[in-house]
């Protein structure tokens, strides 16, 4: 089961140093699996280096409580600081482009600690996606016409499954290196957000 992956642009020097995580230890997992730490490697995924006061301003908590959670997220090897700033500012970055969670067959703790955070990053997801529809009536005219769903059916073996989303992959990375490199954007870009889910049609059905 991958919950959430995500890929750099080959080559490209500021994320070359940064691999994608291959969590594996339960205990990883349910540290990162917390609301407040995940949006915070999402803003740091969209803005770094970040302090905790400049974190706080962009997932609405207090400086005080983004200090604690990034502390714990360099604990467990999601984040580092990201050299000295001036005065008394403590900027953080992170030490991976993404991570992915893949539940270990026979291993219940694994099993267990990847299927709650699975949990949180769908639930998190399926929230933002209600809560842009809600509100995308009031977009401009040009975003709300990209603002759309797309939902497809396709037999396929889980083998053409897993080739599917990699190549799916490959065109959603076209333009990764534009967060590592913000000179990289141009004019009238926002960050887009596309998610990919993919599951057995028959899981849908009423159970008997």
């Amino acid at each position: 089961m991958s919950s959430e992956e995500v890929r750099h642009v080959p080559g490209h020097p500021s994320v070359a140093d940064r691999p994608l995580r291959q969590l594996t230890d339960p205990k990883t997992m349910r540290a990162v699996a917390h609301p407040t730490r995940l949006a915070l490697l999402e803003a740091l995924n969209q803005r770094e280096p970040l302090t905790a006061t400049e974190a706080a301003e962009m997932i609405g908590e207090s400086p005080t409580n983004c200090a604690f959670h990034l502390r714990t997220l360099a604990k467990y090897g999601f984040v580092e600081e990201a050299g000295e700033g001036p005065g008394r500012r403590r900027p953080w970055r992170r030490k991976h482009i993404g991570f992915v969670v893949d539940d270990a067959e026979g291993d219940v703790e694994m099993g267990h600690a990847a299927e709650a955070l699975a949990q949180l990053l769908w639930e998190t997801w399926l929230a933002r996606v209600n809560t842009v529809n809600a509100r995308r009536s009031g977009f401009e005219e040009t975003w709300r016409q990209v603002t759309s769903g797309i939902e497809n059916v396709a037999y396929v073996t889980p083998e053409e499954a897993q080739q599917l989303n990699a190549e799916l992959s490959e065109v959603l990375d076209r333009y990764r290196d534009r967060l590592e490199e913000p000179s990289r954007r141009p004019a009238g870009s926002l960050p887009v957000e596309m998610l990919l889910f993919t599951y057995p049609l028959d899981a849908t059905r009423p159970e008997a």
